[in-house]
């Protein structure tokens, strides 16, 4: 198990990796480069718009990867994504600005982040199956929030990157090639994490699958006749962690930069200290999560999310750094509490044969309801006044509350409890016929 964490966990952090670079990017330096004939917040708008595309991606890669993995395997799903992003990163970081090519720079920008989100639309599905089905029943959370870590070290690696370029070079030599070198970087992670994933062996569940012939035909066919209810109760209760971990790493690195005046150093040096905690937390909240349910964390962490969006905006507003990072910290740990469980909690709601296709679609189709979206939404809210966005804090609290209600409609898995709750609920239905 531990084998199979790390090489999930290392395969996650890559492709977000790369992922989370181009949402840095976005914020600070791709506007002005590729949408110079745009006002300022226009060209931020345009840049935000282009990195909303990798969202959009996403759910079409959990159905294009989630069939391979219900079909053929969630082996191969892992080396597919992880090829496809990686490239696809590389590729970004070779793109002339619009100074050179003129409209077909942002062209082109758009669709290799469009091919950057098809891959990790696969990645999640693969990665969390690969561990969720191998693990023990009564440590399947703990095992499963592995995965759920390497966002947070694909993060620390984009804004570590990035943070040191920015501190180094000048801003004129960032804007002309410094903003490249991660995405270059990508291609020697991209690498290491195919060697890695080289010796793993397929789950235990597909092979049974695949033994008894019971594979999906047509995997999408299959959960959208049988499990839609499911998929969109999932994307809506899922939408709030999404949106709220973009508005701290996206949204909020430019309304601090260009609204509040704040260095680009202090707001990624805030946001990065928060993260980093966040990830060090994950599988303390996924021990819970096999003590307590899937369920409960969940709806804590909903709640939680809800009640701080006012006070980190105004904590943002403040423009000091101690304050903005406590308000970073607040959301981003609310957010864990959700996604630290989910890697367990999405497997468990859908059953083994339509699993990496149902399971994928519902994580990534939040992404697009939730983090597409939100960068967008903010950035126009927030627009105009001197008063703190106190709009974007609406906006979250009530997305919050909306992934709430879907959370509340959704069954506890837990093992042991799953089956105890259905066994009540048989011998009540039992009574109610004798009756």
């Amino acid at each position: 198990m531990g084998r199979l964490a790390a090489a999930s966990l290392v395969g996650t952090a890559i492709e977000f990796f790369d992922f989370f670079v181009y949402g840095t990017a976005a914020a600070l330096v791709l506007g002005p480069l590729f949408f110079p004939t745009f006002s300022p917040l226009a060209g931020t708008l345009a840049a935000f718009g282009t990195f909303a595309a990798g969202f959009l991606a996403r759910p079409l890669g959990s159905v294009l990867f989630g069939h391979v993995g219900d079909r053929y395997g969630r082996r191969p799903v892992l080396f597919a994504s992880l090829l496809l992003t990686g490239c696809a990163t590389v590729a970004v970081g070779c793109v002339p600005t619009y100074a050179t090519l003129g409209i077909a720079a942002p062209v082109l920008l758009l669709v290799l982040r469009f091919l950057q989100g098809l891959g990790l639309g696969g990645e999640w599905g693969g990665a969390v199956l690969l561990t969720a089905e191998h693990a023990p029943e009564r440590r399947r959370a703990l095992w499963a929030s592995f995965p759920q870590i390497g966002p947070s070290i694909g993060f620390l690696l984009a804004n570590g990157v990035m943070l040191a370029l920015t501190a180094g070079l000048s801003d004129a030599e960032f804007r002309s090639w410094g903003w490249r070198v991660p995405f270059w970087a990508a291609g020697l992670l991209a690498a290491a994490g195919l060697l890695l994933r080289s010796s793993l062996a397929e789950t235990p569940q597909f092979e049974e699958l695949s033994a008894t012939g019971r594979r999906a035909g047509a995997p999408l066919a299959e959960v959208a006749r049988d499990h839609w209810r499911l998929v969109l109760l999932t994307a809506g209760a899922l939408a709030v962690g999404y949106a709220v971990f973009y508005t701290v790493s996206t949204w909020a690195l430019a309304y601090g930069t260009e609204r509040l005046g704040v260095s680009s150093t202090v707001m990624l040096s805030c946001v990065m200290a928060a993260v980093a905690i966040k990830g060090a937390t994950t599988p303390f909240v996924a021990l819970l999560a096999d003590r307590w349910g899937r369920r409960p964390l969940c709806l804590a962490g909903c709640a939680g999310s809800a009640l701080w969006m006012f006070p980190m905006v105004a904590l943002l507003h403040t423009a000091e750094p101690l304050l903005m990072f406590l308000g970073f910290l607040g959301a981003l740990l609310a957010f864990i509490t959700m996604f630290a469980v989910v890697a367990a909690y999405l497997p468990e709601l859908y059953e083994p044969r339509v699993r990496c296709t149902g399971a994928a679609v519902g994580y990534n189709l939040a992404g697009v309801l939730g983090g597409a979206l939100t960068p967008l939404v903010a950035t126009a809210l927030s627009d105009g006044g001197s008063g703190p966005p106190w709009g974007v804090a609406a906006y979250l609290t009530l997305v919050a509350l909306v992934s709430l209600g879907c959370f509340a409609l959704l069954p506890e898995t837990l093992p042991g409890r799953a089956r105890t709750e259905a066994d009540e609920a048989e011998e009540a239905a039992e009574a109610t016929a004798r009756v």
